[in-house]
C-alpha cells in the first residue's frame, strides 16, 4: 500500500491554476463536480460549497449532483428496483459532467467524491472516458480496497475487495504497480483509524470478530496522492474543513484563505423535497432512500426562538412542491434558526429544525418522514441527525435532551443519527447539541402522525 503522508505535505502535488482564489476571472477556475455516497444527496456538500465560495471559487462553478437512486444493489449484476449498478452510477455521473461542460464551456472539470461515489469517478475515469475530461479527482473516504475484502463472502457487491469491480478498478496500471493512470491527477483522503468503512473488525457490516482483510489504509492508492487526517469519520473525510484545506491545495496548490464559512448579509435558501420509497425486496419491511421529488407536497417555514422552538409568528414562506421538487427560493433572515414542515400523503407531518444559515444554497434538500411502527405507542418521536459527519462519543461535546445521545456506541463513530421516543404528554422544547451548535425544536404529538427531526449542518 502507498506511503502516509500528513495532511501538510502537500508540495508537489499536480497543480491546475496559480491565482485560483482570485474572483475576477471565473472562467479561470474549472467546474468541480461534487458526487455524493450511498444513501446521500447532493446537499451532504452544503458546507463544502460555502468554503469554496468564502474563498472566491464562483459559485456557478460548483456543481453537486443528485444520484436518483443512490443505493448499491446487493448485486452488482441483477436488477433491483430503486438501487444501481456501478454501470448505471458512472453512466449518470458521465452525463452529468458533459452536461456541465456544456453550459460552462470547459474543457475539463474536478471531480470531487465522497465514499460509493469514488467508485463511480474511478470507473468513469478508467473505463468511461472520463480521462479526457477530468483533470483532478479527489476520492474522500472512498472504500478503494473494500469495505470488506473476504473471498467468497458477498462478492458480487461492489464494496467486495475481492469482487469483480474492484479487482478490475484496482489492477495495476502500468509497470510500477499503480492503482490509478494519467494524466488525471489523484488525490485520496482518509482517517487514520476512525473510517466505519475501513476497520480491520467487521463490527459494522453485522460481523463483529470478523477480519474483513481491510485496514485503515484501505481508501488509499498507490500512486495517488494520499493524505491522512487524524480522528476524521468517514464522512468528514469529505466535509471537514481539514478535508477542504486538503482539497483546496491540491487543486490550486495554494493555501485557501479561510477555512471559515463567509456570512451572508441575506442567505436565499433553495433545494429539493424528497420521500422515501418502499423496500426493493419486500415492500412491507421498510423504506430506502432516494432523490426524487416529492411532487405535491406541502412545504411551510417558521422562523424559531432560538431558546423554546417555538414559532415566531405566521409562516414566512410556503409553496405546493412542482414536479421539480423545488420548495423555495426563500430569502432567509441572518441568524435566524427556522422551522420546515413537510405535508404529504403517506407520510407524517415532518417538522425539520435547522439552526441559521450563514449563506445561501441551493442544496437545502428536505426529506418527508414516515412514523416508524415500532414508535407508534409514542407520545413524541424526535431525531437527531448528523449528515456530514457521525457522532464519537470519545471526541465530541454532545447532548440530547440534555442528556447523552441513545444509539451511539462508547467508542468508534459509526452512528449518525439519535431518536428519542417521549412518553410524557404535552408538548415542550427539546435541544440537541453538537461541538457548539445548538438546535431547539418542539415535541410535535406522535399520535396525530407528528415527526420531529433536529438537523445539524456541521
Amino acid at each position: 500500500m502507498t506511503t502516509r503522508r500528513s495532511l501538510f505535505v502537500l508540495a508537489g502535488a499536480g497543480l491546475l491554476l496559480a491565482a485560483c482564489a482570485s474572483t475576477q476571472n471565473s472562467g479561470a477556475q474549472p467546474p468541480i463536480v461534487f458526487v455524493h455516497g450511498n444513501g446521500d444527496s447532493a446537499s451532504i456538500w452544503q458546507t463544502t460549497v460555502w468554503r469554496f465560495e468564502s474563498n472566491g471559487w464562483p459559485r456557478d462553478r460548483l456543481y453537486a449532483i443528485d444520484l436518483p437512486y443512490p443505493l448499491a444493489r446487493d448485486d452488482d449484476s441483477k436488477a433491483q428496483p430503486g438501487r444501481t449498478s456501478t454501470g448505471e452510477h458512472m453512466a449518470f455521473l458521465k452525463a452529468e459532467v458533459e452536461k456541465v461542460m456544456k453550459a460552462t464551456g470547459a474543457s475539463q472539470v474536478v471531480l470531487m467524491a465522497n465514499s460509493r461515489g469514488g467508485y463511480a469517478v474511478r470507473n468513469y475515469i478508467t473505463n468511461g472516458g472520463g480521462d479526457k475530461t477530468v483533470s483532478h479527482a479527489v476520492l474522500a473516504g472512498v472504500p478503494n480496497h473494500g469495505v470488506w475484502a473476504i473471498k467468497g463472502f458477498r462478492e458480487a457487491n461492489e464494496f467486495a475487495g475481492t469482487g469483480p469491480f474492484l479487482t478490475a478498478l484496482n489492477a495495476p496500471k502500468n509497470a510500477a504497480g499503480d492503482e490509478v493512470s494519467g494524466p488525471v491527477k489523484w488525490l485520496t483522503i482518509r482517517s487514520d483509524n476512525n473510517d466505519k468503512f475501513a476497520q480491520p473488525d467487521g463490527l459494522w457490516i453485522g460481523a463483529k470478530g470478523t477480519a474483513t482483510n481491510v485496514n485503515f489504509d484501505g481508501p488509499a492508492l498507490k500512486g495517488a496522492q494520499n493524505v491522512v487526517i487524524p480522528r476524521v469519520d468517514h464522512r468528514e473525510t469529505g466535509f471537514s474543513p481539514a478535508a477542504f484545506d486538503a482539497t483546496w491545495r491540491f487543486i490550486t496548490g495554494q493555501a485557501p484563505r479561510s477555512l471559515v464559512i463567509a456570512p451572508q448579509a441575506q442567505p436565499v435558501l433553495n433545494g429539493k423535497v424528497t420521500g422515501l420509497g418502499l423496500s426493493s425486496t419486500d415492500p412491507a419491511s421498510g423504506n430506502f432512500s432516494n432523490n426524487l421529488p416529492l411532487q405535491g407536497a406541502q412545504l411551510e417555514v417558521y422562523a424559531n426562538d432560538p431558546a423554546t422552538g417555538e414559532r415566531r409568528g405566521a409562516a414566512v414562506h410556503r409553496k405546493t412542491v412542482g414536479a421539480d421538487g423545488l420548495w423555495g427560493p426563500f430569502p432567509a433572515q441572518a441568524g435566524v434558526p427556522y422551522e420546515f414542515v413537510i405535508t404529504a400523503p403517506g407520510y407524517a407531518t415532518t417538522h425539520i429544525y435547522r439552526s441559521p444559515f450563514p449563506r445561501g444554497s441551493d442544496l437545502i434538500h428536505l426529506r418527508a418522514e414516515r412514523l416508524a411502527a415500532a414508535d407508534k405507542d409514542g407520545k413524541s418521536v424526535v431525531t437527531f441527525t448528523r449528515p456530514r459527519g457521525y457522532f464519537d462519543a470519545v471526541r465530541d461535546k454532545m447532548s440530547f435532551d440534555g442528556k447523552p445521545l441513545p444509539g451511539v456506541p462508547p467508542t468508534g463513530a459509526g452512528v449518525s443519527s439519535s431518536k428519542i421516543k417521549l412518553m410524557e404528554d404535552g408538548v415542550r422544547a427539546i435541544s440537541a447539541e453538537f461541538n457548539g451548535e445548538r438546535i431547539t425544536g418542539r415535541t410535535w404529538p406522535a399520535a396525530d402522525n407528528h415527526v420531529v427531526v433536529l438537523e445539524l449542518t456541521y
